[in-house]
């Protein structure tokens, strides 16, 4: 594809035998895989989830309600925005309703790059590139905060001379306040042209602050190297900074565009926007 200038390190998309990697260390993608019911976790990933689940057992509700805001987020910036090209950012393991699976049922020709850098989803990550034949998927096995990398490899299927839907569902939650987690997202903002959408949902801690801020300090001392650090309101309009929001804004996630089986008054610690690039 076209119009990023990826000299620097980028190379073929290729998904290499599985690595080998700590399973004595609870990792994101794991614990999330096993919140959702999955199996692709181990011990340390278990204990991690229920250091939160003790204090703030609605995380289960939370991660349902998350996969329920990509459909509904992917149908949108597919059907209503017109978006054919996907930077699916921190995509986690592979489970139902992937994010080429939901625009490719609207738009098959839809492009998806997913971003990743968990051994265990590189593992996974085939399931990643199942795609439509008038589509394109690729995995890139990356840091995102490493963005020249990450957009070197994905100008290799996206075509950024066109309007990209820039993907960070519960993602930027586990890039702490020392990495500039808004300069991360601002650099992958810079390279997509007018048109692109950024669409992103996390954890605050404005909503039952009590049990987030104990259930944060229990979860990271189980994580590892990673830090989950969930934000306020301001905080994550921060990210939106310069794009025009998308009706309503940044609100708690159920209240982004309700569908059917969405409760839209469900009480869940996470905020969800979409907002596009004048």
């Amino acid at each position: 594809m076209t119009a990023y200038d990826a000299s620097a390190g980028a190379h073929k998309d290729h998904v290499p035998g599985p690595p080998p990697f700590d399973v004595t260390t609870a990792h994101p993608a794991r614990v999330y895989d096993y919140l959702l019911g999955g199996k692709d976790n181990f011990a340390a990933d278990r204990a991690a989830a229920q250091a939160i689940i003790d204090v703030s057992p609605v995380v289960f509700a939370c991660v349902r309600a998350n996969r329920q805001f990509l459909r509904r987020a992917v149908s949108y910036l597919a059907r209503e925005a017109g978006i054919r090209q996907f930077l699916d950012i921190g995509t986690g393991l592979p489970t139902a309703d992937n994010t080429h699976q939901v625009a490719q049922e609207i738009a098959p020709d839809s492009r998806v790059a997913y971003v990743d850098n968990d051994p265990i989803v590189l593992v996974h990550a085939r399931a990643l590139l199942n795609s439509s034949p008038e589509g394109a998927c690729a995995y890139i096995d990356a840091d995102l905060r490493d963005s020249g990398a990450v957009l070197g490899r994905a100008a290799e299927t996206l075509d950024f001379t066109k309007p990209v839907a820039v993907m960070a569902l519960c993602t930027m939650q586990y890039v702490p306040d020392a990495d500039e987690p808004h300069a991360v997202i601002a650099r992958f903002m810079a390279a997509v042209p007018s048109g692109s959408y950024l669409t992103m949902s996390d954890t605050t801690r404005d909503i039952d602050t009590e049990a987030m801020t104990t259930g944060a300090e229990r979860y990271n001392a189980k994580l590892g190297s990673a830090v989950f650090t969930p934000r306020t309101g301001p905080e994550y309009a921060r990210f939106f900074e310069r794009l025009s929001l998308v009706e309503p804004g940044l609100v708690p996630m159920p209240q982004w565009h309700p569908g059917p089986g969405t409760d839209a008054a469900e009480v869940i610690p996470m905020y969800a926007a979409m907002a596009v690039k004048p």
